[in-house]
């Protein structure tokens, strides 16, 4: 089988270089087609002898795909389809601002946590993404060129393909890759330990914890996940860890009417997060058929935010995008 060259870090195109027997600079050459000047074919790089490219094409390829279709919001959010393997598909979303441009990528087809408020966590899971996979929703969308950040927030749990997460957020950050700061880098997670513990520990770009209810039982109605990684042991595993400096710390938090939105349910919030340098994003739900839950009216959002501010917490109120394309938090579903 094909190696696919894009997802591939330094240390394994190095590897891949003195297997083939070609000089060990021969890593870097490529580092720099792939990732400085984006070439979506090996015989574009004309600074390999035509032995290597000749090589190169029998053993490798450059996994570039264009989208199967963009669909365009009334707010100018763009989300674009992926085919990846065999008639599986996946969601990447373009969201431009006045100062900013955030493509929210996919980490797998589906995905296995089940949060029964999320469209993406009702359809199963189906398989992981490479890096190759996840590296090419930025590399051939025509925005690329405008992008300043990348969220980890579409399909999938990261945490739960961590290897390609890891691998793709080292491309884009290394001086061999695209040598972003990984402060323009943020990823999600419903908190599985093993994963995040190593994720905190080989990684500097910014975190965003899906908790949306501070009760454990609660909680673990609507995200499955609880009972194996409760709350209050991802916040004591988060405690352990410096907050203070440039790797910011978030949680994501969606408000459902009746269920989540009250003052009690901000107190308990204001008491699990007490101690930990970070802040909220509220997060209007966006209903769905799939999901048996109404969103929170705008006057109760409006206090619990306030309450939080006032007890200490920054916490402020997500802009929902593409709600008319099925492009918003929760939304992602890989539809042909």
């Amino acid at each position: 089988m094909k190696v696919n060259l894009l997802g591939q870090t330094l240390v394994q195109l190095q590897e891949l270089c003195a297997q083939e027997g070609f000089p060990r600079f021969t890593a870097k050459q490529l580092c720099d087609w792939l990732y400085r000047k984006r070439v979506d074919s090996i015989d574009a790089m004309t600074n390999l002898s035509l032995a290597q490219r000749a090589r190169l094409n029998e053993l490798a390829y450059i996994g570039r795909e264009t989208p199967v279709r963009c669909q365009v919001s009334k707010d100018g959010t763009k989300k674009y389809l992926f085919e990846v393997g065999d008639r599986a598909f996946v969601e990447a979303v373009y969201i431009p601002e006045e100062e900013r441009a955030t493509l929210c990528v996919s980490c797998q087809v589906g995905c296995k946590m089940g949060c029964r408020f999320c469209v993406t966590g009702q359809q199963g899971f189906h398989g992981n993404l490479s890096a190759g996979d996840i590296l090419n929703q930025l590399f051939s969308i025509p925005e690329f060129e405008q992008l300043t950040n990348v969220v980890f927030m579409g399909m999938g749990e990261p945490m739960d393909n961590l290897d390609a997460v890891l691998a793709a957020t080292e491309v884009l950050t290394a001086p061999w890759g695209l040598g972003w700061s990984p402060k323009r880098i943020t990823v999600s997670t419903v908190g599985i330990l093993p994963g995040l513990k190593r994720f905190l520990d080989e990684s500097q770009c910014h975190l965003a914890v899906s908790l949306h209810n501070p009760v454990a039982q609660e909680r673990q109605q609507m995200m499955p996940v609880q009972k194996a990684y409760p709350l209050n042991e991802v916040l004591a595993l988060l405690r352990q860890y410096n907050w203070s400096g440039q790797r910011r710390l978030s949680f994501e938090y969606t408000m459902f009417r009746g269920l989540n939105d009250d003052q009690a349910h901000a107190a308990k919030l204001v008491e699990a997060l007490k101690g930990l340098d970070c802040r909220v994003n509220l997060i209007r739900f966006h209903e769905s058929p799939e999901a048996p839950y109404k969103t929170s009216l705008p006057s109760t959002i409006a206090a619990f935010q306030n309450y939080l501010n006032r007890n200490g917490i920054i916490c402020t109120l997500r802009a929902s995008r593409g709600q008319d394309i099925d492009a918003a938090c929760g939304l992602l579903a890989g539809k042909e």
